[in-house]
């Protein structure tokens, strides 16, 4: 069929979704279940990522991975939208085999609590107000009541605290986005790597050790009230750069400025995600020139092109001008006014 829509607009229903094809591998979520792990990575860094032989980052890239390692010391990522800051965290985890990455994205309302941890204090009124109306119905007998661990549950940075042998890679995904003080607030976790949890403290003396639910949906033990690391987690921070960081958190970070990707590493980018056909014909190849070749300052995220290239690809049979106003409307520059 010649056609590559779907929807047509024509008002009248019909079947055709069925005829829509697989999903580009970044926005494929089928794959893996619930014990997939790595699910996530595989979206970020491409499932054909394995047969790409020729991407390797910058100097100044695992330059600044391998100083964070070494130090111990979050890595601050700075760049435009689409320059690969998220990815770089993933890929660190991939290529070491830490594990899944832990993700904390930050929103406006962000506090340094929701990375730590929560403590649900009405859930466990309710369960209590439940279990004594249960009990006092003839003929029931009580129940031992769930213990406070069951009612809290560590953050992303609150698990990547936890004593470990090998670093967790924990993602704070755009921190220029968060009020004023949450960076301030980040600095004495950074720097000491604990923090406490009230609730807990104020038990220690009867209840020394608490189960507690971690990030990953694991029941994982609180020794004393105090998450203390025994390895530093390998954390990313990433801003568009939109906002001054307080230097007291910029002297605790290795820096980190992500500039958008060369042809090498756009090729590579591009065979990872899409395979080593993706840009075969003269079409794609002027959507990857025209990628490279745009005026300075001008941005457009790589995963704007990477969405030009696979519909374009679906849509093939399509007159050329029909390709040429999806590229277009695909590869808006992200700072062009409306």
């Amino acid at each position: 069929m010649n056609d590559w829509r779907i929807y047509r607009g024509a008002g009248h229903p019909h079947d055709e979704i069925r005829r829509l094809p697989a999903p580009p591998p970044w926005r494929d979520f089928s794959t893996g279940g619930a014990d997939d792990t790595l699910a996530g990575s595989d979206r970020r860094l491409g499932v054909k990522r394995r047969l790409v032989q020729n991407h390797h980052p910058r100097p100044a890239e695992t330059d600044a991975v391998n100083a964070a390692l070494y130090l111990r010391r979050p890595l601050l990522v700075t760049g435009n939208p689409g320059t690969g800051k998220s990815t770089l965290a993933h890929a660190v985890a991939h290529e070491l085999r830490l594990g899944r990455v832990l993700r904390w994205p930050i929103v406006s309302r962000s506090t340094l609590q929701d990375g730590l941890y929560r403590y649900d204090a009405i859930g466990r009124l309710q369960d209590v107000q439940l279990e004594r109306a249960r009990t006092e119905a003839p003929g029931s007998s009580a129940a031992a009541p769930a213990g406070i661990g069951s009612y809290i549950r560590l953050g992303p940075l609150g698990t990547a605290l936890l004593p470990s042998e090998q670093p967790r890679v924990l993602l704070i995904d755009e921190l220029d986005k968060s009020d004023l003080d949450l960076p301030n607030d980040l600095l004495n976790a950074l720097e000491e790597g604990e923090f406490a949890i009230p609730e807990l403290e104020r038990l220690a003396d009867r209840e020394p050790v608490v189960e507690v639910l971690s990030d990953d949906g694991r029941k994982v033990p609180v020794y004393g009230g105090r998450v203390r690391c025994t390895t530093f987690p390998f954390i990313v921070l990433t801003s568009n750069g939109e906002r001054d960081f307080p230097a007291a958190l910029l002297r605790r970070c290795i820096r980190l400025e992500l500039e958008p990707p060369g042809e090498e590493q756009l090729g590579a980018m591009i065979e990872a995600h899409l395979g080593a056909d993706a840009v075969a014909g003269d079409g794609e190849q002027g959507l990857v020139q025209r990628f490279l070749n745009r005026e300075p300052g001008e941005v457009i995220a790589t995963d704007q092109l990477l969405n030009a290239l696979y519909l374009t690809q679906h849509a093939s049979r399509a007159e050329r001008v029909t390709r040429e106003r999806i590229a277009d409307m695909l590869m808006q520059p992200l700072d062009q006014p409306r």
